[in-house]
């Protein structure tokens, strides 16, 4: 699988952005997907995940209610819509996918055997 996440860029407090994430090699609609970042000097933190058909969707607290993932299953392709940005949205946002079916929680980085190649956010205070 290969992953190619585009989107990121320089944005003001406030404002929005939306990230995407292109897959290819595998049947895109067999696996849950997942979106983490990293700041600078920081751990990757989980983000949001969605399942394989979308109809479940998971959030970390620091996002709820400003972030929201998507796909396109038709498409091959994972969203991620920001709004209300923040200084702290700050980071390098990776897509991950599991493809293995993993038995680990979406919400851990252990659960995805695919990661894109970052793409940056810098939201300016």
């Amino acid at each position: 699988v290969q992953l190619q996440a585009s989107g990121g860029g320089l944005v003001q407090a406030g404002g929005s952005l939306r990230l995407s994430c292109a897959a290819s090699g595998r049947t895109f609609s067999n696996y849950a997907m997942g979106w983490f970042r990293q700041a600078p000097g920081r751990e990757r933190e989980f983000v949001a995940s969605i399942s394989w058909s979308g109809d479940s969707t998971y959030y970390a607290d620091s996002v709820k209610g400003r972030l929201t993932i998507s796909r396109d299953n038709a498409k091959n392709t994972l969203y991620l819509q920001m709004n209300s940005l923040k200084p702290e949205d700050t980071a390098v946002y990776y897509c991950a996918a599991d493809t293995r079916g993993s038995r680990w929680n979406l919400r851990t980085a252990r659960a995805y055997d695919y990661w894109g190649q970052g793409t940056l956010v810098t939201v300016s205070s």
